[in-house]
C-alpha cells in the first residue's frame, strides 16, 4: 500500500510543482526577451492577477451523487491542497453534485455554479448536446471548462479521462478467455446519452462479436444507480439461467451486479469482469464473486482537472486530453487497494 501511496503522492506533488514553476519560467522568458509575444503578455498578465486574487474557486459537476465521483472530488481536494501551498494561491474546490444523472438535473446545478462567477468549471457531462448551450453560456463570461470522466470529440473542450475503448476491449478479452471463448455474456449499459458509457458499452459489442461462440445478450440501462443495477442483473439472470458471463459500463454496475449473482447462489457459474475501486468493488473481487477490475483513476482525474484549471487561469496552452490510465486489480493486489480505500474514507 506504501508503494501505491507514494506513487499517488508524487503525481500530486509533480502537478503542485509544475504550475509553480510555469510562471517562474514565463518571468525569465520575459526578462531574457524585453518585447514579449501578445501570448505571452496575457500569459503574465493572468499570473499576476492569480496572485493578486489570492483566491480561486473551481466549481466540480458530476453525473450525480456517487461514491465514484467522491473519490475525484477527494483527489481534486489534495491536488488543490498540493498547488495551494506551492503558489500561495488559496485554492477552493465547490463540489456540487446532481441528485440523479439526468440533463436537466446537472444543467441546474450548472447554471447555479455559474451563477456563483467560479474561476472554472470541471464537468462530467451526462448529455454533452443537451448541456451545450449552458456550457457555451459559462464560456462566454470567461469561465473555463473543464471535462473529466467522459472527453466529447468535436467539443474543442480539454479533458482528463481514460481510453474507455482501451478498458472495455481489456475487459472484454479477459472475460472471453476466462469462460473459453465460449457461452452467453450479458452486457449492462448505464446512461445511454453519456460518451463514456456508450463508448465502453459499444466496445464490448464489436470485441465479443470476434468470438463466434459467445452469445451477447443485454441486460437494461442501470442508470449509474446500484438498486437498479441489481434489479437489472437480477431480471438477466433469471431470464438467462445458463448465463455465464457478465460486463458493465460503470462504477454502479459492479456493485448491483455482484449483488444479484450472489443472491442467485451463482458465484461459481457465472465470471464477472468490472471495472472501478470502490471499496465496496474491492470487496467483491475479494470473496470472488468479481474475479477483476480494470479501474479508472478517480482520485487522478480530479488532482489533473485542477491542474488544467490552474493553467487556464494562467493563460497557458492546454492539451485536448489527458490519459490517466487504467489500474488491474484482482486477488492478488486486492488487500493493498482495500486498505488505499479505506484510508480514503477516512481522511
Amino acid at each position: 500500500m506504501k508503494k501505491v501511496v507514494a506513487v499517488l503522492l508524487a503525481c500530486v506533488m509533480i502537478l503542485a510543482l509544475a504550475a509553480c514553476s510555469a510562471p517562474a519560467a514565463q518571468s525569465n522568458a520575459q526578462a531574457n526577451n524585453p518585447q514579449p509575444t501578445q501570448e505571452g503578455s496575457a500569459q503574465g498578465n493572468n499570473a499576476q492577477a492569480a496572485q493578486a486574487k489570492g483566491e480561486l474557486t473551481f466549481v466540480i459537476v458530476p453525473k450525480c451523487v456517487h461514491e465514484w465521483f467522491d473519490a475525484v472530488a477527494y483527489g481534486a481536494n489534495e491536488g488543490a491542497a498540493a498547488l495551494s501551498a506551492s503558489t500561495g494561491i488559496n485554492i477552493k474546490i465547490d463540489y456540487r453534485a446532481p441528485s440523479t444523472a439526468e440533463v436537466t438535473a446537472q444543467n441546474a446545478v450548472l447554471e447555479q455554479a455559474a451563477a456563483t462567477n467560479p474561476d472554472g468549471i470541471v464537468l462530467d457531462p451526462v448529455d454533452y448536446s443537451g448541456g451545450k448551450q449552458i456550457i457555451d453560456e459559462i464560456q462566454k463570461k470567461g469561465i473555463p471548462v473543464i471535462l473529466f470522466d467522459a472527453r466529447v470529440p468535436g467539443s474543442g473542450l480539454p479533458a482528463v479521462g481514460n481510453d474507455f475503448s482501451e478498458q472495455a476491449e481489456l475487459e472484454a478479452r479477459d472475460l472471453a478467455k476466462r469462460i473459453g471463448e465460449k457461452g452467453k455474456v450479458a452486457i449492462m449499459h448505464s446512461v445511454p446519452t453519456s460518451a463514456n458509457h456508450s463508448e465502453r458499452y459499444e466496445t464490448f459489442k464489436k470485441v465479443l462479436a470476434e468470438y463466434p461462440n459467445i452469445e451477447v445478450v443485454e441486460a437494461s440501462p442501470c442508470q449509474d444507480n446500484y438498486q437498479i443495477a441489481q434489479q437489472s442483473a437480477a431480471a438477466t439472470i433469471a431470464a438467462h439461467p445458463d448465463l455465464v458471463g457478465f460486463l458493465c459500463v460503470d462504477a454502479s454496475g459492479p456493485i448491483g451486479i455482484s449483488a444479484a449473482i450472489e443472491e442467485a447462489g451463482k458465484q461459481d457459474q457465472i465470471t464477472f469482469v468490472g471495472a472501478e475501486n470502490l471499496l465496496q468493488i474491492l470487496q467483491y473481487i475479494k470473496k470472488g464473486t468479481m474475479v477483476c477490475s480494470y479501474s479508472t483513476k478517480p482520485q487522478m482525474q480530479g488532482a489533473q482537472a485542477v491542474q488544467l484549471l490552474y493553467q487556464a487561469h494562467l493563460g497557458m496552452e492546454l492539451p485536448q486530453f489527458v490519459d490517466t490510465g487504467i489500474l488491474y486489480i484482482d486477488s492478488e493486489n486486492v488487500d493493498e487497494w482495500i486498505a488505499i480505500a479505506e484510508a480514503g474514507k477516512t481522511n
